[in-house]
């Protein structure tokens, strides 16, 4: 079968306040702001077809979209949705997407500055472990100030433990 997918382009995420969550990426991870789709000052998006298009609950309308860019790495899309009915950030046993990582060069470093940014930490930074990943390098876990569950990941690709059957390599920024 022929590849046709290049790789993930962006990652939706949706948050109660655009400006505060691009202050945290932007001293947690280095974000930059690549531009806004829509506008806080602009009319909100809403009706029939947003909502079809976005697999929204009838109401719910769009007042901000903002794209961020990171070094080496998928964008950020950033929602702020009103008159809808939200639920809490997922945790890990959630179904569906409940995290996503960033691949950091210093986990001590990248755990300071997560939560100098307002994020928290769930526990210290860590080992990998399991077999491909024993003693290759360091995860954490923590909170962005709004809930939702964030991994900093540091290992050294090589030195994967990768199983001889593999069909692939894990994608290193």
């Amino acid at each position: 079968m022929k590849n046709i997918t290049r790789g993930i382009d962006h990652i939706g995420v949706t948050v109660p306040d655009i400006e505060e969550a691009t202050v945290f990426f932007k001293k947690a991870f280095g974000a930059k702001i690549a531009y806004d789709n829509k506008k806080l000052e602009d009319e909100p998006l809403a009706g029939p077809n947003v909502e079809k298009t976005l697999g929204l609950k009838k109401g719910t309308k769009v007042i901000h979209m903002r794209l961020l860019s990171f070094n080496n790495s998928a964008s950020i899309e950033l929602f702020n949705y009103v008159d809808a009915d939200q639920r809490k950030p997922s945790i890990a046993s959630d179904l569906g997407v409940q995290h996503f990582g960033f691949y950091v060069d210093d986990i001590k470093e990248a755990a300071k500055a997560f939560v100098e940014a307002g994020g928290e930490l769930l526990n210290d930074p860590g080992e990998l472990l399991g077999d491909v990943e024993d003693g290759t390098g360091h995860f954490v876990y923590g909170r962005a100030p709004w809930g939702m569950l964030i991994e900093l990941i540091s290992y050294t690709p090589h030195g994967l433990n990768y199983p001889e059957d593999s069909e692939a390599k894990r994608f290193t920024p």
